[in-house]
Parts: C-alpha cells; structure tokens; sequence
C-alpha cells in the first residue's frame, strides 16, 4: 500500500469515528432536551466544537436524527430477523426478540428515548417515513407471534392479543427512560427477569 493511500485510509477511520462520535453526542442532546428545542449550536457545545464545525459532518439537525433513528432501526431489525429466521417455537421466538429488544435499548437508549418521544411528530415529514413503516412492521411481526403462540398451545386464547402486543411494545421500549449501561443488572439479565413476568401471565396452562 502506498504512503498517500495509507494516509488517505487513516484520514477517512478518523473521520468516521469523529462521525461516529458526534452522532453519539447528538443522540443524547436530542434525548435530553427534546428534538425540537435541540440546535445544532447546542449538540456543538455539548461536543466542545464550533457550530460551523458540525456542518463539515453534517448539513442540518433532521440529517443528524435520520441517521441516529435508521441506525438503531436497522440495527434492531437485522436482530429481530436473525431471531425470526432461526425457526424457533412462538415462546422461544418471543424470548428472543425481547432479548434483542433489551440490547437495543443497551446499545442506542438515547436513540430509543427519541424514537419514543418524537417519532409522531418527525413521522410528518417525508424525511422520516420510514418511522411509520417500522411501526406497522413491529406491530404485524409481534400480532402473528402472538397468534402462532395460541395456534402451538404456548400462550392463552382468551386474551386480546391487541392489548398484549401493546403491553409487551410499552413496557419493554419504557425501559430506556431508566436503564443504564453497566448498571447492576445487564440487558440480558433485565430481559429474563421481564420474560418471567410477562410469560407468567400468557402462558397456556
């Protein structure tokens, strides 16, 4: 490799992990001032760079969120489908993508706290879309879980698999507000501890 090519190479890792970085940054402002009174002067500031600065990674807030938003949703879909894909039972199936769902919320909370808190609105615009197609996606995938679970004897018939999913979707996803990286208790171990109360209760006798 040559002397300018290796150089060229280094210059583009170091920016995309200053890339990387800022969203990071971002992510959390966004997450702890709300979307619409987040400026781009004020992730600068928490970055420690001038305004003008950000704009040579990126030209506007709503290109920040875009990529903070299909990051996680691309990256909490890929899991999901591993999950679905690897021909499970209903139960296990349900075990695994709430598993995925915890380490999710473990590797972008900040992401998750905006996706939460904003995505109605954000959803307006042509830009983001893709939020309201996620949605549609999570609610179909979690429906049909929930009815193959009844169809293979593993979970009750006579709950409303509706009120189910939407318990399962709030409970799970509100976690972001209070969990902490390398807290006491691991993703995975919150995971279990959840599936053994919400199991609990659908369960088939």
């Amino acid at each position: 490799m040559s002397p300018r090519r290796r150089d060229a190479e280094g210059t583009a890792t170091a920016r995309a992990e200053r890339r990387a970085e800022l969203l990071a940054t971002a992510a959390e402002v966004f997450a702890s001032q709300g979307y619409s009174a987040t400026t781009v002067r004020k992730v600068a500031d928490a970055a420690g760079i001038l305004g003008g600065s950000l704009y040579y990674h990126f030209d506007s807030k709503e290109a920040m969120a875009d990529e903070i938003l299909s990051t996680f949703l691309d990256e909490m879909w890929a899991a999901y489908e591993r999950v679905l894909a690897a021909g499970l039972s209903a139960r296990d199936t349900m075990e695994g993508v709430i598993v995925e769902s915890f380490r999710s919320i473990d590797r972008h909370r900040p992401a998750v706290v905006l996706y939460q808190n904003e995505s109605k609105h954000l959803a307006t615009s042509e830009r983001f879309h893709y939020l309201l197609e996620s949605q549609r996606r999570f609610e179909k995938m979690w429906l049909a879980l929930l009815d193959r679970g009844v169809e293979e004897g593993a979970f009750r018939a006579d709950l409303d698999r509706t009120l189910i999913y939407r318990f399962i979707r709030d409970t799970v996803w509100v976690a972001a507000n209070w969990y902490q990286h390398g807290g006491r208790l691991s993703a995975d171990d919150i995971a279990k501890q959840y599936l053994a109360m919400v199991l609990e209760g659908i369960q088939a006798s």
